[in-house]
């Protein structure tokens, strides 16, 4: 067990109204094994970094960080029931635990951002357990960003095809056409020839300078059924600098229904794009070699019961045991791959990627499976619902 050190005196800044904060103008750092607690304000004014312990902020009222000097917290706790507000920059080198509330930055300084360096991760991530504003990485080629608004978390997957020293992102529920942030506005009329509408419910600024794709997803408040009724037309598409007008990114695929799926990007340059969103293309995507035919859904529950411990379809085994069972969580992120498959999905992942926590076994909550049958050169889709 490492020492745990709790701040509990607080000073007076000599506010107008009565207010208390730690003051930092010395030197912090939390060694191995170590632990720091913050029942009130952060004013950072001088180095807080090469920690090796935990810092962890918690409250029932909002707290914040301010001040000169950027910290560097290596294992940090958000338990702040009305949210972690950042003024002031912050550095994560090793995970970063959401229990309770979001950490929120400014949306209209994005000098301010939660920056998870090259060995930054995160845990917890939901609705209310994210980053509400600027999340940013440095020196990363993958990531998914823990981004939304106050009520819904809305990542974007980032794949990039070098490392990025430097990017960031942050999601904005509101028309692009009419949004309060950035200097004039995208309006949704102004299209690249090969696009039919975008969306005015959402988007998200993304800036990197590597060539990367990347995944949106979407859900119900999306309303995409209003600019199609054919998910295949679905397109990541972004305001061009150098055209200002939308441009389509072009698909490498789509999944799952108009109510919930995702799309994934082809290459791209983020910097070359002010914001990202959803647009329907004239010309429906066909990625596969005969038409997407959907299966029923399926519950996996592996608890030991014998009752749906695995993902099984026995008509998969019967007639195609040549197959593909691909499965993807609601954000479209891969986190099972199998060839002749049989019933080898059991709630844990065989990916090598962002999956944090493989051996604890993936989240409860809704996937989206994708079957090739070769036998049969047949492609099937479907939506299982892991429980645990």
């Amino acid at each position: 067990m490492g020492k745990c050190c709790y701040i509990l005196l607080f000073f007076s800044l000599g506010f107008a109204q009565a207010q208390t904060a730690l003051y930092n103008e010395g030197n912090i750092r939390i060694h191995e094994g170590g632990k720091i607690g913050f029942h009130t304000d952060l004013i950072n004014d001088a180095p807080f970094d090469q920690n090796r312990g935990i810092t962890g902020f918690y409250s029932t009222s909002i707290l914040s960080v301010s001040g000169t000097v950027v910290p560097e917290f290596y294992d940090a706790e958000v338990f702040t029931r009305n949210g972690l507000e950042l003024q002031l920059g912050v550095d994560n080198t090793n995970n970063t635990n959401f229990v309770v509330g979001d950490i929120r930055t400014p949306r209209n300084n994005a000098t301010v951002y939660y920056n998870f360096l090259e060995n930054g991760f995160y845990t917890g991530e939901g609705d209310f357990l994210k980053i509400d504003g600027y999340a940013a990485i440095t020196n990363k080629a993958q990531f998914i960003f823990p981004v939304g608004d106050s009520e819904q978390l809305r990542p974007l997957v980032l794949n990039s095809q070098d490392v990025n020293l430097f990017a960031k992102c942050a999601y904005f529920y509101e028309s692009p056409a009419s949004q309060s942030t950035f200097s004039g506005n995208f309006d949704t009329f102004q299209l690249d020839r090969d696009l039919e509408y975008v969306s005015n419910k959402e988007f998200w600024h993304l800036e990197g300078n590597i060539p990367s794709t990347i995944n949106l997803s979407w859900n119900s408040r999306s309303d995409l059924a209003v600019l199609t009724d054919d998910i295949t037309t679905i397109v990541p598409v972004g305001w061009s600098k150098e055209s200002q007008k939308w441009v389509n990114l072009k698909s490498t695929g789509t999944l799952g229904t108009l109510e919930e799926g995702f799309v994934v990007s082809e290459t791209f340059v983020p910097n070359e794009y002010e914001i990202i969103t959803f647009g329907v293309s004239k010309i429906p995507y066909e990625p596969l070699s005969k038409e997407i035919l959907s299966l029923e859904n399926y519950f996996v529950s592996p608890n030991g019961d014998g009752i749906n411990d695995n993902f099984y379809i026995p008509e998969l085994v019967e007639e195609s045991p040549n197959n593909i069972v691909r499965i993807f969580d609601r954000f479209g992120l891969k986190v099972f791959e199998k060839s002749n498959y049989i019933d080898e999905f059991n709630g844990f992942s065989n990916i090598d990627n962002f999956v944090i926590s493989r051996e604890e076994g993936l989240p409860v909550g809704v996937y989206f499976y994708t079957i090739y049958m070769a036998d049969l050169d047949l492609n099937y889709q479907g939506f299982l619902y892991l429980a645990r």
